[in-house]
């Protein structure tokens, strides 16, 4: 039996920010195959956004799948058809270019997130937000040795240094952390051009009693008022019931 039709509401914004002539990120909206997706470009214009849209593109074409090991089977394979992809159009311009990804995959009740790179997954639920997501930074690995502070962290000259992301590498190691679903709960996807502006408590202010749709425009607004540095991307997953499978009209949308 497919149960992938679960009880979400979703919405998703992106927009080049204040300081970028040209928008590199792209975002993935599918909720009858249960996926959302947010994705970094990089490699300068043209070639970040090149690539950002390739896994977009690759990914649009899960289709329904019949289980939820099915659904990340079938997510892996189109990552890796995306990562072939840009690694030849790399090659055949002579110039590096990649993309982060972030990805939420539910079904049956059950929840998976999946990332390169350092566009995050938070989930809010019961009023508190956590980071799902971890980033794959150089500044992220100091941290992690105990290196630098998350003081030092803050104002580290290579910050933005990344160290794992789609066709850049001979392969792809994407991490992933997976759980129960539960009415209520919020899944917020964003690219590095939001949380350069917005903190966590801001995010989890922003989602808790509001729809998608407001949200969303609301960071988004938050993001612009304070510079907008770089582009960014924002998607919103609430679930809004039980998990049942049922054909309860998933409502999403985005610009």
């Amino acid at each position: 039996m497919n149960n992938v039709a679960l009880p979400f509401e979703s919405y998703g914004v992106s927009h080049k920010g204040c300081v970028r002539q040209v928008n590199e990120d792209s975002y993935l909206i599918e909720p009858r195959s249960g996926l959302w997706v947010v994705a970094d470009g990089m490699g300068g214009h043209d070639a970040g956004e090149v690539a950002s849209a390739s896994i977009v593109e690759h990914l649009s074409t899960i289709g329904i799948p019949e289980s939820a090991p099915d659904l990340r089977a079938r997510f892996v394979d189109r990552l890796r058809l995306a990562h072939s992809d840009i690694r030849e159009i790399s090659d055949s311009r002579g110039a590096t270019m990649g993309s982060t990804v972030a990805a939420l995959l539910a079904m049956d009740g059950k929840f998976a997130c999946l990332w390169l790179g350092d566009s995050r997954v938070y989930l809010v639920r019961d009023g508190a937000i956590s980071q799902v997501s971890h980033d794959h930074t150089e500044v992220q690995e100091l941290l992690d040795r105990g290196a630098i502070t998350a003081e030092e962290a803050q104002t580290w000259p290579r910050r933005n240094v990344i160290t794992r992301a789609i066709g850049v590498s001979d392969d792809i190691d994407v991490d992933f952390r997976q759980g129960d679903l539960l009415p209520g709960d919020v899944f917020i996807l964003g690219t590095d051009g939001l949380t350069a502006h917005v903190s966590d408590d801001e995010i989890e202010a922003a989602v808790v009693s509001t729809t998608p749709q407001a949200a969303c425009e609301d960071l988004l607004a938050k993001v612009l008022e304070r510079g907008g540095t770089d582009n960014v991307t924002i998607v919103l997953v609430r679930i809004r019931g039980e998990a049942d499978g049922a054909a309860s009209g998933a409502l999403a949308g985005g610009r």
